[in-house]
C-alpha cells in the first residue's frame, strides 16, 4: 500500500485525461474526505467519486472497505492512544482516560462505531497497538499475562459495543445511557481473576411421571 511519501497520480474521475501535472493523492486527503462520511456504509467507489478521482486510483490505495477502515483506523488510534504508557499505580487512570478517548473520537465520525463492532479483520497494526496497551495496562495492575489477554477481550469488546448501540439509538428505556456509570462498573470488575465464577448448570424440565409421583 503506498505511503505519504508516495503520491498516486490520480487522473480525473470521468476517465478523460488531465492537462499538466496530474493531481496527487494522499493518505491524509482520503482519511480526511473518509472521516465526512458514514463508515458503516461507505463504499470505495462513492469515496472515489466524493475526491474526484477514478475508482482505479483509488483502489492502489484502499482495494476494499476493510482496508479503507484500515486507513480510518491508523488516525483513530492515532487519536485515541495516551502519550505515557501505563505505570503501576496509575493504571487505572490510564485506561479512563483510554476510554473517554474512545467515546469521544469513535461517535465524532458517523458509523465509525458500528462498523468497529461487526465481526471483521481489525488493523493488525493500530488495533494492535490499542490491544498492547491495554494489555499493559492490566499488567500494570499485577494481572498476570493471561489474565490480562483475558480482561483485554472484555474492556474491548464491551466498550466498542456500548458506542455502537449509543450510535444507534437502541430503546434501552426511558433514562439516557450515561457513559460515565458505565466506564465506572466495567473498571470495577478488572482485570479479570481467577478462579472464574463456574457457569451455573441448567434447571432439569420435571418430567410427566416426576409430576405424576408428587400428586
Amino acid at each position: 500500500m503506498p505511503t505519504d511519501a508516495q503520491p498516486v497520480a490520480t487522473g480525473r474521475a470521468d476517465g478523460r485525461g488531465k492537462r499538466g501535472r496530474p493531481a496527487q493523492l494522499s493518505r491524509d486527503q482520503i482519511v480526511a474526505a473518509a472521516l465526512e462520511c458514514n463508515l458503516d456504509t461507505l463504499t470505495v467507489r462513492e469515496l472515489a467519486a466524493r475526491l474526484g478521482v477514478t475508482h482505479g486510483a483509488l483502489y492502489r490505495w484502499v482495494p476494499s472497505s476493510d482496508a479503507l477502515l484500515d486507513l480510518v483506523s491508523d488516525v483513530i488510534v492515532d487519536r485515541i492512544m495516551p502519550a505515557d504508557a501505563p505505570r503501576p499505580g496509575e493504571w487505572l487512570a490510564w485506561l479512563r482516560q483510554l476510554a473517554w478517548s474512545m467515546h469521544d473520537e469513535f461517535l465524532a465520525v458517523p458509523g465509525y462505531a458500528s462498523r468497529t463492532a461487526r465481526p471483521h479483520r481489525h488493523n493488525p497494526e493500530s488495533f494492535g497497538r490499542l490491544r498492547d496497551g491495554v494489555i499493559a495496562a492490566f499488567i500494570a495492575a499485577g494481572a498476570e499475562p493471561a489474565l490480562a489477554e483475558q480482561s483485554w477481550y472484555i474492556f474491548g469488546t464491551s466498550v466498542v459495543s456500548w458506542l455502537a448501540a449509543a450510535e444507534n439509538s437502541l430503546e434501552l428505556g426511558d433514562a439516557e445511557p450515561r457513559f460515565d456509570l458505565f466506564i465506572d462498573a466495567l473498571l470495577r470488575g478488572l482485570p479479570a481473576r481467577e478462579p472464574a465464577t463456574a457457569r451455573p448448570s441448567r434447571a432439569r424440565a420435571a418430567r410427566p411421571a416426576d409430576q405424576a409421583g408428587r400428586l
